[in-house]
């Protein structure tokens, strides 16, 4: 069997929350007990939502943590010229299209939203509209995105926690975009040639981006970037009304308790009962959970922070 590879990929649009620590968790400890290698990436092309600082906070977060991985860590930002070269060939293919669409035309045209945060369905109004960007830019007076066709086929995600599950992105998304406006790379592309080129063939993750995975799948297909990844869709951290882990939920980030005196040993313990490892809340040591890790105790369903959970944090 080839090596096997996973990556964190942390994203420095805010400090790490409660869930962030447990998800980046379960895919350390399931790394360490398969010896997979550990790879780490800073998702910072979001540019208007990336916190200056977060990056490095993000990094002493999960140091302090006791996560450990390999050098250089590497960063989006420094990897453009890769993304343009993916977009040529997607467009040299015939499966990419300018789109001058805003949201506001998007809503308007009628796509149908989606999960929590509303996606809309991209009812693919610029797809042969234009000749190329050049023409969508002089009748438009702004620059293009750029949209990748979904095409009609479905797309099966085996994934080693969730399942097997089917997306037809044609009806659940559309044709998506794989390069903003802006000239940066959208998430779903960025992140497909990344994991291609560094090799990561294990991806561990919270399972609002099952769907993203099909995406995935897809582009990996179209760019013809070899076997795909195994996935490990993991339950979200919710809070009490449901909704994953945020603000509105109070103050759960790392340094937060960090800042209150909480030990490493404290929220390891919460992190491990939440991860089906201890039967209660109690202070741990990474060794400990190392050894007693199973993935296949891992609670099938959202894990919700309490008030009793914030209670053992702060002591």
């Amino acid at each position: 069997m080839s090596e096997r590879i996973t990556r964190l990929a942390p994203s420095p649009t805010g400090a790490l929350h409660l869930g962030n620590a447990r998800t980046f968790l379960i895919n350390y400890l399931l790394a360490r007990q398969r010896h997979w290698r550990v790879l780490m990436r800073i998702e910072d092309l979001d540019t208007p939502r990336t916190k200056r600082g977060a990056d490095v906070q993000a990094l002493d977060d999960l140091a302090w943590l006791g996560l450990t991985w390999q050098t250089p860590v590497l960063y989006q930002s420094t990897r453009g010229g890769a993304y343009e070269s993916a977009l040529g060939h997607l467009v040299r293919l015939g499966q990419a299209y300018p789109c001058v669409c805003t949201r506001k035309d998007i809503e308007l045209a009628g796509g149908a939203p989606h999960a929590e945060d509303h996606v809309v369905a991209y009812p693919n109004t610029c797809r042969g509209r234009f000749s190329g960007a050049e023409q969508a830019e002089q009748e438009s007076g702004r620059p293009p995105a750029w949209r990748v066709l979904a095409g009609p086929e479905a797309i099966g995600v085996d994934d080693a926690l969730a399942g097997v599950h089917t997306f037809a992105l044609a009806d659940t998304c559309g044709d998506f975009v794989v390069f903003r406006r802006t000239g940066q790379a959208g998430y779903q592309l960025a992140v497909v040639v990344d994991d291609a080129e560094s090799r990561v063939n294990e991806i561990v993750r919270a399972d609002d981006l099952l769907a993203s995975a099909a995406m995935q799948i897809h582009l990996r297909r179209l760019l013809g970037l070899g076997p795909e990844p195994r996935y490990w869709h993991v339950p979200l951290v919710v809070g009490p009304d449901g909704r994953r882990l945020a603000k509105r939920h109070g103050d759960t980030r790392l340094s937060h308790y960090r800042s209150l005196g909480t030990p490493v040993e404290r929220l390891l313990g919460l992190l491990g009962y939440w991860c089906g490892v201890l039967p209660s809340r109690r202070e741990t040591t990474m060794d400990e959970l190392l050894a007693r890790f199973d993935v296949g105790r891992l609670p099938p369903a959202p894990v919700t922070f309490t008030d009793q959970d914030d209670r053992f944090l702060v002591g």
